[in-house]
């Protein structure tokens, strides 16, 4: 199946010069979204998964499906501000500004084998600050997986001791 067919491209926004890859369009059609959902499923390749992160807001569409599917737990990587208890930050770079991450100080043990889940892999700022989150709670990334990667703004550069595993390239 061709997902591309099912992400719509949104210019400028959310700032001007920024072409949005909106991805609700595959949400909204069962066939794609199910395929998709297999398919990240697949590129996991058979490796022992403890944790799947979905990283706010998008990535919490298909992380906890994965977590379910691996037998996982579960943990959301948000914005400043937005889990009720004790945290550890990162601040990082996006392509538009800068942000800070968190995640609960108690979601991953020393040894955990985790699984990062986002929607896009742009410049890699939000993907490489959830690893050094994961790393910094002990866990071990096992492997980052994308719906799509823009390959133009070589996000995987910041990523390139980490398996990444992307669907869709643009």
């Amino acid at each position: 199946m061709d997902l591309s067919k099912y992400i719509r491209d949104i210019p400028d926004f959310p700032k001007k010069g920024i072409l949005f890859k909106d991805i609700t369009p595959l949400l909204n059609n069962s066939e794609a979204f199910n395929f998709a959902a297999d398919s990240l499923l697949n590129g996991i390749k058979g490796e022992e998964i403890d944790k799947v992160i979905g990283v706010e807001s998008r990535g919490f569409f298909f992380a906890p499906l994965l977590a379910k599917e691996l037998n996982a737990g579960f943990v959301p990587v948000r914005k400043l501000g937005k889990l009720p208890y004790k945290v550890v930050q990162e601040t990082y770079n996006l392509e538009y500004g800068t942000d800070v991450l968190e995640i609960h100080e108690d979601s991953i043990s020393k040894g955990d084998k985790v699984l990062i889940h986002d929607d896009v892999l742009a410049t890699g700022g939000t993907a490489e600050a959830v690893c050094k989150l994961v790393e910094k709670l002990g866990g071990k990334v096992v492997q980052c997986n994308f719906l799509l990667e823009l390959d133009f703004l070589n996000g995987k550069q910041k990523l390139s001791k980490y398996t990444i595993n992307s669907l869709l390239h643009y």
